[in-house]
């Protein structure tokens, strides 16, 4: 009998990831499937709900990453596309798949409906393709708090002489 297997860091988030896409995935199929008014109201409210999540969670991702740039180098790639060493093999593949199935969701699903149940182009399905917004935003949110950065080389380069420093015009007067 196999061990167990432990927790690893961020799996919440990666959790999190898998549960919003399946969400999604089942919301949108029904609405493409069945293309009713409810059901694709429900799509809609689903995929802006995951949207405006993923746009909070995008920027607190940022704001962390920034914060975390200041000693260590961190870049946009590494941060939401996973890129480089920062992120575990596993963490990525994981994580950039589900970005890929939202994508793929939202693609097969407006192409499926192209027109609207009054035969208008256009279709409400499409809203589908801001879901990747939420991948995205948790992508960020992996990386900025258990990614592993290269610490900054460029600190000691930071810091200014005193004879460039711009003096303050009140600084003589107190």
């Amino acid at each position: 009998m196999s061990a167990p297997s432990r927790p690893h860091p961020g799996d919440v988030i990666v959790a999190a990831d898998a549960a919003g896409t399946a969400l999604f995935v089942a919301t949108a199929v029904l609405a493409a499937t069945t293309f009713t008014t409810t059901t694709q109201w429900i799509g809609a409210i689903t995929a802006m709900s995951l949207f405006v999540i993923g746009v909070v969670v995008f920027l607190w991702a940022f704001y962390n990453a920034v914060q975390r740039s200041r000693t260590e180098q961190v870049s946009v790639t590494q941060l939401f596309l996973l890129l480089g060493d920062a992120v575990p093999s596993r963490v990525r593949r994981i994580m950039l798949t589900l970005v890929v199935v939202q994508f793929g969701t939202a693609l097969a699903t407006t192409l499926a409906r192209p027109n609207g149940p009054d035969g208008s182009p256009g279709s409400s399905l499409a809203v589908g393709f801001l879901v990747t917004m939420f991948g995205l935003g948790l992508n960020g949110l992996w990386a900025a708090y258990h990614g592993r950065f290269a610490p900054r080389q460029d600190l000691d380069a930071v810091a200014v002489p005193e004879s460039s420093r711009r003096r303050d015009k009140n600084e003589d007067h107190g």
